[in-house]
């Protein structure tokens, strides 16, 4: 008897201290405006230990965050450039693209190659972006966009409808862009009867709380691989986000980064970081 009641203290014990014990790597990116700090998914175990592979190696200091677009992403860590790799021999990392994993703001997705050169959906072996986005009306989101677009373009051409081309023609030359899709989801129950079409497009209830008050980029989930999330200066992301730009988008001023990672429990990361495992 007293045998079999000490086996489950003994594992309990053990489970205890595994827990206490157990521990995740902090990536830190620094950069003239401050410093990132991020963990790296266990669910992306490809893209978690090649971006420590190259850290650890010093192979994304002094890389840049070559190309920004506000409300969007910062994107940087083209270590092979840096390098002068022939881009043939460039690596790439197997796609681990998780349900569930969203571009919400604060999230590390890995750069790709667009479908139509890498089906297989392949990430860049060292390019990676950080997601800035916007917020989305609960419409905006549950509505495929571009195929509301296509039909208020085609319904604008009836000629019972000049006024609307004509708003339509003004809001897009003057780039009033957010006007113009409230204008179109204005008429979004119209266009379904009218043209006898479908406009909505599936989203997840994660989703639209997501998109709806932290922001995001939901067009490219299920696209790319998210694998990690910023924990602490997401105002470092914001300020990167608004540099001035000149051609693709590149700052007109560098932006170098230094990535270094540190391995500590997750208990710490949780009091210092405020991240939940």
């Amino acid at each position: 008897m007293k045998r079999l009641s000490f086996i489950p203290v003994v594992l309990l014990t053990v489970l205890l201290f595994s827990c206490s014990v157990e521990k995740d790597y902090v990536i830190k990116i620094q950069t003239k405006h401050g410093d990132m700090y991020a963990v790296l998914f266990d669910e992306t175990p490809k893209h978690k230990q090649n971006f420590i592979d190259l850290a650890e190696a010093g192979r994304f200091d002094s890389t840049e965050f070559h190309r920004i677009i506000k409300d969007f992403m910062i994107q940087g860590g083209d270590v092979f450039t840096k390098e002068k790799l022939a881009p043939e021999t460039w690596p790439t990392v197997e796609a681990e693209i998780v349900p569930g994993m969203i571009h919400k703001k604060g999230m590390i997705a890995a750069a790709r190659m667009g479908d139509n050169v890498n089906p297989e959906r392949r990430s860049s072996g060292s390019q990676f972006y950080i997601i800035q986005g916007k917020t989305y009306t609960r419409d905006e989101l549950v509505t495929d966009m571009k195929l509301l677009s296509e039909t208020y373009f085609k319904y604008i051409q009836l000629g019972s409808n000049v006024a609307l081309k004509e708003e339509y023609a003004r809001l897009y030359q003057t780039q009033q862009f957010d006007s113009l899709n409230q204008r179109m989801l204005s008429e979004k129950a119209n266009l379904e009867s009218f043209f006898n079409v479908e406009l909505k497009t599936p989203m997840t209830a994660e989703q639209v709380e997501a998109y709806t008050t932290v922001g995001g980029t939901p067009h490219l989930d299920n696209e790319y691989t998210v694998f990690g999330e910023v924990i602490k200066g997401l105002d470092v992301m914001e300020k990167i986000a608004t540099v001035p730009t000149g051609e693709r988008s590149k700052p007109l001023e560098p932006i170098y980064m230094t990535v270094t990672v540190e391995l500590i429990s997750k208990a710490k990361i949780t009091k210092e970081y405020g991240y939940v495992y």
